[in-house]
């Protein structure tokens, strides 16, 4: 269990006796978490640029619409300055990837409005790549946002949750219930943890995939809630795609299911493009538009060339969100490292 520092063990303590609830993504943020990339090693040479051009774009996007703080290594702060621009609040911190919704914390509030910071002892999605600054990256954000830290014995990312916000959420077993993250755990066992961290009442389990990506089907390229009641939910139509099968299961699972409360959920449904771009086409691109982000007054979504399913995508987000801007951004560099712009971000709630 990681040292929180700053903080007395009765505080800890507290922390985790306490009732949390994860506030759902609409609600308003006080600001924005992201981190910018910079390892060659796992990016190469020449994707790398391309990638940080990414990154810089969302950033300036969101904004437009709320603070956004992103962390960066003292070497590269000047060029995620010039990339980033003085919109950006730039934060020196050692990191080995961008993905802070997988390792930073996830934010949570108590009844009286307070907010909590729960580190999910961040492995490398299961040991697959290089996270030893990555690891920490959860707990120096606590620390910069004088949040209550929370610890658990669970070991998941933020993109394995979703949450309306409610008292439900929607989790692939793939990821959580996987034995590179929690070894023997049962789906009864990781509810009991789960629950009262988040102010669940009632969790709905997708299958997910394993071992077709490195997150092992995180949930927020499947389903997000719009709102409590409302999912947004993915479906590759291409019987040669892995994620055929998987996404077809999940929209039956959906349309059969209800929230904590015992309302049926109304499903949308996106299709994956067709089609993409060529220069970045790689085994690993994640060419999906569920793992949008929402903002204050703002959605921002991917979009991939295919216009068809680019401008289908974006009409049913507006359609969902009517009095929010819909912002589409190239992000194809990010997407061929198999992630999106939902990974990028981190929310921090608005107190």
């Amino acid at each position: 269990m990681n040292k929180i520092l700053g903080c007395s063990h009765n505080q800890v303590i507290e922390a985790q006796t306490m009732t949390w609830f994860m506030p759902e993504e609409s609600e308003p943020h006080e600001r924005t978490w992201m981190a910018f990339p910079w390892s060659r090693g796992i990016w190469g040479r020449k994707l790398l640029p391309e990638v940080q051009n990414n990154i810089a774009a969302i950033a300036r996007a969101i904004a437009d619409y709320e603070p956004v703080s992103m962390l960066v290594r003292p070497k590269d702060y000047e060029i995620a300055a010039q990339k980033c621009g003085s919109s950006v609040n730039l934060v020196v911190a050692a990191l080995d990837d961008l993905w802070i919704r997988d390792t930073g914390p996830v934010f949570v509030k108590d009844s009286r409005g307070s907010l909590g910071g729960i580190d999910f002892n961040f492995n490398g999605w299961g040991e697959k790549q290089k996270h030893d600054q990555d690891a920490k990256v959860a707990e120096f954000v606590i620390q910069e946002s004088g949040v209550q830290p929370i610890q658990t014995e669970l070991v998941l990312e933020g993109g394995g949750i979703e949450v309306d916000g409610q008292g439900t959420a929607i989790i692939t077993e793939s990821c959580v219930l996987n034995e590179n993250r929690n070894p023997g755990m049962s789906k009864a066992e990781c509810e009991e943890l789960l629950k009262p961290l988040l102010g669940l009442r009632k969790i709905i389990w997708l299958p997910g995939i394993r071992g077709k990506d490195i997150t092992d089907g995180h949930t927020d390229f499947y389903a997000r809630f719009a709102r409590p009641g409302t999912v947004v939910a993915a479906y590759d139509p291409d019987p040669a795609s892995f994620d055929h099968a998987v996404t077809k299961k999940h929209l039956e699972i959906l349309r059969s299911e209800t929230d904590a409360d015992g309302n049926e959920l109304d499903v949308a449904v996106i299709e994956t493009p067709t089609k993409i771009r060529p220069q970045f086409e790689s085994n690993d691109f994640a060419a999906g538009y569920i793992n949008f982000y929402v903002v204050n007054g703002a959605v921002i979504m991917p979009e991939f060339g295919d216009v068809i399913a680019d401008d289908k995508a974006k009409a049913t987000l507006q359609n969902l969100f009517p009095e929010r801007d819909i912002v589409q951004i190239n992000i194809d560099a990010i997407a061929s490292g198999g992630g999106g712009i939902h990974c990028t971000t981190q929310q921090q709630p608005l107190v």
